[in-house]
């Protein structure tokens, strides 16, 4: 029996990092964690480090880069670190003190240098070094809560003050893609201390999120490990939202608790090490201060709402299947907040196609790849073809393509400075962009299946088409054809589909909406929403999941009424879609 999660018998170290797989619960925890310190006395901070960051949405209030009290919770503050808005400042800063000192076409060099999605990078990490590092954040707050994206994006987020502190430490040739290296190398210190906090028991704890889920425990797990190869040593895991008990009879409450207490029978060995705790499955809402406190009541209310007998009818995952067949689009995108599905539904999409005939390559975009989990090692089934980006092999294929285009044409000095260049980190997004646009030519042959990361990361991603042509043409001279082709594919929505995936809360269906508004902007036009582990769609007398089921219902109608051309719905399964014969069955469940 896991221990419930208790702040009063828990030491809280002054900077607290909540991590884990997408849609784990990561914000609700790190928010309710950060309103009971508060109401305790503590002067606290929280910040969202997260590019889709949905924190505005937990405490109803706007959210900007500069930091401001949360209404209605004495002694709360809070920011989202906007990667954009960041970059911008940053650019200011290091162009600012050489206009009308140099050259304007020196000035104007200077920006088209800093218009790179590495520039986007820097400067919120710069934001979250800042917080880490700045003896006056410290003095003024108890405690700095870190609200981070999901796994993928938040291991390289940590991993970044050692990355840029050992290039900035090897780096002898002045320039790098941020600019000048003169202004970087102000920042050693302050990346030192960075490191110095990230791996001190006594300040710094890391918060591993999960759900009694197979895979968000695995997650956990490799998250864990690879943060503590980072310094970060002192880590507990949060098992969030555990049904204490089934309803005896009920065969939707006996499936949920039966396959979450077989993830928590099998939670892997070296997690099963760390401090486990865990957070109690809430029927409604966790928006809004008063609900957010309820989290870690120990005595908060269990009863569910009476299901309605009014059925919204709503069409399954197979018509979507259908219309992209007949449509016959060749790039279909699977998009959504972290864990909300994506992987399911572009396997499910991928397998569906294959089985009707299509010659089929699924792939994703993910640092934190889930594919695998899905299909194992298994990289062919018939029509279909699976691949995933590494971002390892990328960037040693890129650097490679660099160095062999100019080692015959410069001497050994420029040869070096261009080596040094690419040790840059910024080279792994370049190197991942470039393999992004390789993967979408491909439709030329087949139909690409993409699954995306988490929806921050995945704009960021689609944003830096342009700056990226730049960046490519900086280090190879050159923009290759699937670069120049990238946008405008990805624009024409007779050959591209991007598939909203979402689940039916409030949250997640923000987040679709802010991401449907994002890409009209870019000029690409959503038909499809998919909402996915819906218990609506299910029968069940289980308080606390016909709780769900209710609260599910004005979530649907929303969707269906207001945001999407159209709507399909998954209904909640038992059994995870491992292999492709599995992924078949869910065109077998009608919601």
């Amino acid at each position: 029996m896991l221990k419930r999660f208790d702040p009063a018998e828990i030491t809280m170290t002054p900077f607290m990092f909540f991590t884990g797989k997408g849609g784990v619960g990561k914000t609700s925890t790190a928010s309710a964690l950060a309103i009971t310190l508060a109401d305790q006395g503590k002067k606290v901070l929280i910040v969202s480090t997260d590019p889709a960051s949905n924190l505005q949405d937990v405490f109803k209030t706007e959210l900007t880069n500069n930091i401001s009290a949360i209404p209605d919770v004495n002694g709360l503050f809070a920011c989202n670190l906007d990667p954009e808005e960041a970059a911008r400042a940053y650019r200011e800063r290091t162009i600012g003190p050489y206009r009308g000192k140099l050259p304007e076409s020196v000035v104007q060099t200077m920006e088209e240098q800093l218009s790179g999605a590495c520039t986007v990078e820097i400067a919120a990490f710069d934001e979250f070094t800042n917080l880490l590092a700045n003896p006056e954040i410290h003095e003024e707050y108890d405690h700095i809560i870190f609200d981070t994206a999901p796994t993928g994006h938040t291991l390289r987020l940590l991993q970044l003050p050692a990355a840029w502190t050992d290039f900035l430490n090897e780096s002898t040739h002045g320039a790098s893609c941020l600019g000048p290296l003169s202004g970087l190398s102000a920042k050693k210190d302050l990346y030192a201390n960075s490191l110095g906090a990230l791996s001190d028991r006594e300040k710094t704890t890391l918060i591993l999120v999960s759900r009694p889920e197979a895979s968000a425990l695995a997650e956990a797990d490799r998250a864990s490990n690879e943060l503590c190869d980072t310094g970060i040593k002192r880590q507990l895991v949060l098992i969030n939202g555990v049904l204490k008990n089934e309803l005896k009879g009920d065969s939707i409450s006996e499936a949920f608790y039966r396959k979450q207490q077989k993830a928590l029978c099998a939670i892997p060995a070296k997690l099963a090490e760390l401090p486990l705790y865990a957070v109690p499955l809430i029927a409604g809402s966790l928006t809004g201060p008063q609900s957010l406190r309820k989290l870690f009541t120990k005595n908060q209310s269990e009863s569910g709402i009476a299901q309605e007998k009014d059925r919204i009818e709503i069409p399954s995952l197979q018509a979507v299947l259908d219309d992209l067949h007949e449509s016959n689009k060749n790039v279909i995108f699977t998009m959504g907040k972290g864990g909300v599905g994506k992987t399911t539904a572009a396997s499910a999409i991928a397998v569906g196609l294959a089985e009707k005939g299509k010659r089929v390559h699924l792939t994703t975009t993910d640092p934190a790849s889930h594919l695998t989990h899905i299909f194992g090692n298994e990289h062919s089934f018939g029509n279909l073809t699976i691949s995933s980006i590494d971002p390892k092999y990328e960037v040693e294929k890129y650097r490679k393509e660099v160095l062999s285009r100019v080692s015959a044409e410069l001497d050994e000095e420029a040869i070096a400075y261009i080596k040094e260049d690419l040790e840059s980190p910024c080279t792994e997004e370049i190197a991942v962009f470039r393999a992004f646009a390789e993967v979408v030519a491909r439709a030329k042959e087949e139909v690409v299946v993409i699954d995306t990361a988490p929806t921050g990361h995945t704009l960021l991603l689609l944003d830096a088409a342009h700056s990226y042509h730049k960046e490519l043409e900086r280090s190879t001279g050159e923009v290759p054809e699937s670069v120049k082709e990238l946008l405008p594919k990805l624009r024409n929505n007779k050959e591209t589909e991007v598939v909203i995936v979402t689940l039916p809360e409030a949250t997640p269906v923000f987040e679709a909406v802010r991401l449907q508004e994002d890409l009209k902007r870019a000029d690409i036009s959503p038909k499809w929403w998919v909402i996915n582990q819906s218990f609506y769609a299910l029968d069940t007398e289980d308080p606390i999941l016909r709780g769900k089921a209710a609260y599910e219902k004005e979530w649907i109608l929303k969707v269906k009424n207001e945001l999407a051309k159209d709507l399909a719905v998954i209904p909640w399964l038992e059994d995870e879609q491992i292999g492709y014969s599995e992924l078949l069955k869910i065109y077998e469940k009608k919601g």
